[in-house]
């Protein structure tokens, strides 16, 4: 399993100091750029930062924050977890990732998706009626973008394009792309109809409940004559020395935010009786590096994926734990993922 993916994943989340109050969201930008430096030293795959349009969270456009981290890393993936295209001009967002990609020496990942918070479509002048045409509309045109060739296409949803060459090009011709789904079956047969990579997004329940949507992956991309790639999957976490110092780091700040969230959606607030069932059986990794590790693996064996990324901040938890957690993250829970899954 020497070719498994690790990445960490994060929104921003606005953090504590290690006195209890949050920091500026310029402070927590240049956080999320310290751990991810942190993370390249110490030999993570990938870092991807989500766009939020949120007070929660600080990073509104993940490439912006990529091209500083660039600037200050030698070897980590610089991906987008992920870039709302539907409320995002496809032309602009790949030339703003193929600019990333040059900074960082072809690092550079997009992963599109439409957007499980809907902020961004009123802030930028889109309808939510057509949420749907705007996704489908807007991946056809970034799949052409990819081929860095002049494109000629039209739509409903932008001005069209006749033989528009778009520029920066990539040394290496190509923009890494992937394409995040939480669990629309249409989703995963549109990805692999463009053949792109699947991310699935598994933030709640048993794992193992995706698996048939990576055999449908699979499937539509053996009809379409595509290739179906290695499947990567991403979910929340946090990580400790001990068991109960993660949950007790992470229990108090993902209750602020998920009740929050959940009162705009209709959810009732959740409980710690849930909390502490989803971090036993489902998809909330939090523990020390042992028990996350064994979690872990029992998931990546169980779906078949390639890559796992932990969603490592859910809330406001301090600085340092932060810190600490990819500091654990690096050492001890990717090493012993391996080595369960090699045994």
């Amino acid at each position: 399993m020497s070719d498994l993916v690790f990445g960490l994943d994060t929104f921003g989340d606005v953090p504590e100091d290690d006195s209890g109050k949050p920091v500026s969201y310029a402070a927590a930008i240049r956080q999320v750029v310290d751990e991810a430096v942190l993370a390249d030293d110490l030999g993570v795959d990938v870092i991807a930062l989500g766009e939020h349009h949120r007070p929660e969270y600080s990073v509104s456009t993940p490439e912006t924050v990529l091209a500083g981290i660039a600037t200050r890393t030698s070897r980590i993936r610089l991906a987008s977890g992920v870039t709302v295209l539907s409320s995002d001009d496809p032309v602009r967002v790949f030339q703003r990732f193929a600019t990333v990609d040059a900074l960082s020496n072809g690092r550079a990942e997009v992963i599109l998706g439409r957007g499980s918070f809907t902020e961004s479509f009123p802030l930028f002048g889109y309808d939510l009626r057509d949420y749907d045409v705007l996704f489908e509309e807007k991946i056809d045109l970034f799949a052409k973008l990819l081929d860095e060739k002049p494109v000629t296409w039209s739509g409903s949803v932008r001005a069209p394009l006749e033989h528009a060459d778009v520029f920066p090009k990539t040394e290496s011709g190509r923009l890494s792309t992937w394409v995040g789904v939480g669990g629309s079956p249409q989703s995963v047969v549109r990805t692999a109809h463009y053949g792109f990579p699947l991310m699935l997004a598994i933030i709640g329940g048993a794992p193992e409940r995706f698996a048939p949507y990576i055999d449908l992956y699979r499937r539509a991309a053996e009809q379409f004559g595509t290739t179906a790639h290695p499947v990567g999957m991403h979910s929340p976490g946090f990580i400790a020395d001990t068991d109960e110092e993660a949950k007790e780091l992470f229990w108090p700040h993902y209750r602020v935010m998920r009740d929050r969230i959940g009162a705009l959606r209709g959810w009732p607030p959740i409980r710690r009786e849930e909390f502490d069932a989803e971090v036993a059986h489902g998809s909330i990794y939090i523990g020390s590096p042992e028990t996350v590790a064994r979690r872990m693996a029992r998931a990546i064996r169980s779906l078949g994926v390639g890559r796992f990324d932990l969603i490592y901040t859910a809330g406001a938890q301090p600085v340092s734990a932060r810190m600490r957690a990819v500091e654990l993250y690096a050492t001890r829970v990717i090493p012993l993922v391996r080595d369960i899954l090699a045994s």
